[in-house]
């Protein structure tokens, strides 16, 4: 007995690329996992990436201030990187830190690591060697440009800067020292990092 044809949007779909790009808080995650899981693809967020590098920094107590001392240690966290858009999950040496990276404190040191461009290369190796031959939605800052830049479909998505706060912060609505105020003063200064670093700038693809 033969199996039927799979869907025409899925058999069409397995060697797909999907960019999806923008700032912090834009919707990016909401949007790629529910594109994912309709179109039956693979899901990969690239932001928790460097967020579980840095994680790992501050655990270890590298100053991330210092690119010189990130640099020298950007190759011994250890990731693992679950693609279900269902259930998506990351380790760093075997410990599960999808509930940890989401913290203030990470969110505040994320851009500096981010920034250092052995973390990047490291990791964009690591995003380009998970998505292989396609068949995945990629979130990110520079998945369009940089990490898959020949990616048939690119999306750069935002939002009202208030509003994307607004969702960070009820991220963080077991931490009492997040304000609406507070987040959308912080994702602005994230937002002037990530779009002027030299190492794979947050950007709209030309294309």
């Amino acid at each position: 007995m033969t199996s039927p044809p799979p869907p025409a949007e899925t058999a069409a779909a397995e060697n797909l690329v999907i960019a999806m790009d923008g700032p912090s808080g834009a919707g990016k995650s909401s949007v790629s996992r529910a594109v994912a899981i309709r179109l039956r693809l693979r899901y990969l967020d690239t932001g928790a990436m460097y967020r579980a590098v840095t994680w790992w920094m501050l655990e270890h107590r590298i100053d991330i201030h210092d690119p010189a001392a990130v640099a020298a240690v950007s190759d011994r966290p250890r990731l693992a990187v679950g693609t279900d858009p269902a259930e998506p999950t990351i380790q760093v040496d075997g410990h599960d830190v999808a509930a940890p990276i989401r913290s203030r404190a990470v969110s505040a040191a994320v851009s500096p690591v981010a920034a250092v461009p052995a973390v990047r290369t490291i990791l964009v190796a690591l995003q380009r060697e998970i998505i292989g031959t396609g068949g995945i939605v990629v979130e990110g800052r520079d998945i369009g440009t940089v990490v898959a830049p020949h990616a048939p479909v690119k999306v750069f998505l935002t939002a009202n800067p208030t509003i994307r706060a607004q969702r960070r912060t009820d991220e963080l609505r077991h931490d009492p020292d997040a304000t609406v105020a507070l987040t959308e003063a912080e994702l602005a200064r994230r937002d002037v990092i990530d779009s002027s670093r030299e190492a794979s700038p947050l950007a709209r693809a030309a294309d």
